[in-house]
C-alpha cells in the first residue's frame, strides 16, 4: 500500500476487555449498507482492523454525524448493552438556523421513516411514535450575510438529549421547531446550507455526539465518554461561537431534563 493510501487510525475514547468507543468522523458509515453499495470505508471494519478483533455496534450514528460511538467486543456484551440502552444518556451539540431562546422538553410524535428498499414491506399506515428531546440553547450569533429576505443570518448552538431513539429524531425535531440543523440536506434549509459551504467551506452536518453516559455491563459503574469537537470546534470559532469544551464539561452535569418546561406539539 502506498504511504498516501494509509488511513488514519480512529480516535479511541475508551477500551477495556468488553467495550471500545471511538470518536466517529463525520461522513463515515458505521457499517456496510446495501443502500450505499459503492462505499468502502466503515467505522466497524476500520476499528476491527485497528484493534485486531471483531466489534459489535451497540447503537448507531447517522453517516453525517460525528462523535461518541460505542461497540461491544462480544455478542453477549452486545446483548446485555442492548437491554439497557434505554437508560443511556446521550448529549449532542448542534448548530441550527435562527435564535432558539427557550430551553424545553419537546414531546412531538414522529411517523416512522422508511427506506424505499430496506423497508419496502413495512406498514405505511403505522401510527406516529412517541418522541421526546431535551433542548438547551447555549449561545447565539448573528452574521452579516443576507439570506432570503433577511439582511443578516442568525444561528444558535444547542445541546440536545434524545430521550427516545426515533430515526433522525434530533434532525426532525429541530425542523419541527423551524430551527433546522445546518448541513442537513433532508430536513434542513438549503439556502443556509449553501451559505455555510460558500463562506466557511462547511460541507458537513453540524451535529456532534459530544457525550455518552451508561452503566458498565460488568462492573455496574457509571461510564462517561466525551468526544472532542475537533473540526466542529474550529468551525464554531470561525462562525463566532465562543462556547468551549470546558464550558460544556462544567455545565452538562447540571442539565436535568426533568426540570425543563414541557412542550407537547
Amino acid at each position: 500500500m502506498q504511504e498516501s493510501e494509509v488511513k488514519p487510525p480512529l480516535e479511541i475514547l475508551y477500551q477495556d476487555q468488553w467495550l471500545v468507543a471511538v470518536n466517529k468522523p463525520a461522513g463515515m458509515l458505521v457499517h456496510r449498507s446495501f443502500l450505499d453499495k459503492h462505499e468502502t470505508e466503515f467505522v466497524m471494519l476500520r476499528l476491527r482492523d485497528q484493534i485486531g478483533q471483531h466489534v459489535f455496534p451497540l447503537h448507531r450514528l447517522d453517516r453525517p454525524t460525528s462523535g461518541v460511538l460505542l461497540f461491544g467486543l462480544s455478542s453477549e456484551i452486545a446483548r446485555v448493552m442492548g437491554e439497557q440502552q434505554h437508560l443511556w444518556q446521550k448529549t449532542y451539540l448542534a448548530v441550527v438556523r435562527g435564535h432558539l431562546k427557550a430551553a424545553m422538553l419537546l414531546d412531538y410524535a414522529l411517523k416512522e421513516q422508511h427506506d424505499a428498499i430496506a423497508d419496502k414491506f413495512a406498514r405505511p399506515d403505522k401510527a406516529a411514535q412517541s418522541a421526546q428531546t431535551a433542548i438547551w440553547p447555549l449561545q447565539h450569533v448573528e452574521l452579516p450575510f443576507a439570506v432570503g429576505r433577511y439582511a443578516t443570518a442568525r444561528y444558535s448552538l444547542l445541546a440536545l438529549q434524545p430521550l427516545t431513539g426515533r430515526k433522525h429524531q434530533l434532525r426532525r425535531h429541530c425542523e419541527h421547531l423551524f430551527h433546522p440543523i445546518i448541513g442537513d440536506t433532508t430536513h434542513g434549509d438549503g439556502k443556509h446550507n449553501q451559505l455555510f459551504r460558500q463562506q466557511f467551506n462547511c460541507t458537513r452536518l453540524l451535529l456532534h455526539a459530544a457525550q455518552l453516559s451508561f452503566h458498565h455491563p460488568v462492573s455496574g459503574q457509571m461510564v462517561i465518554l466525551s468526544a472532542s469537537w475537533r473540526d466542529f470546534a474550529d468551525l464554531l470559532l470561525h462562525i463566532g461561537f465562543t462556547f468551549s469544551e470546558d464550558e460544556f464539561s462544567s455545565q452538562v452535569v447540571a442539565w436535568d431534563y426533568r426540570q425543563l418546561p414541557w412542550r407537547q406539539d
